[in-house]
């Protein structure tokens, strides 16, 4: 079983920067991508950024050009650099997990994003 943990989360003020990390632990062999997700209240979870193990990204709309996520196989950690933050990134964030290709179905507990005007 794997594990996931992110961390850096926080409180900012709008057009401010985060960095998220989330470090992978257990039978990780088998993950093939990761990502971030996000999920505003009353809203529904929504995916923010993906890497493969290959290196090629996506990204969601609303964040391209703000967001970058990168990976570090060697630390088996996958982050998220968060920049020119608006208050409607306001979210927990998760990191996920694509195990064997199936999709994401792995995940982390999430961290807090909070953007103030």
């Amino acid at each position: 079983q794997e594990q996931l943990v992110e961390s850096g989360g926080g409180l900012v003020q709008a057009g401010g920067s985060l960095r998220l990390s989330c470090a992978a632990s257990g039978t990780i062999f088998n993950i093939n991508a990761m990502g971030w997700f996000r999920q505003a209240p009353g809203k529904q979870r929504e995916l923010v950024a993906g890497i493969t193990r290959d290196g090629n990204t996506n990204y969601a709309d609303a964040v391209k050009g703000r967001f970058t996520i990168s990976r570090d196989n060697t630390k088996n950690t996958v982050y998220l650099q968060m920049n020119s933050l608006k208050p409607e990134d306001t979210a927990v964030y998760y990191c996920a997990a694509d195990k064997y290709g199936l999709g994401y179905r792995s995940w982390g507990q999430g961290t807090q994003v909070t953007v103030s005007s």
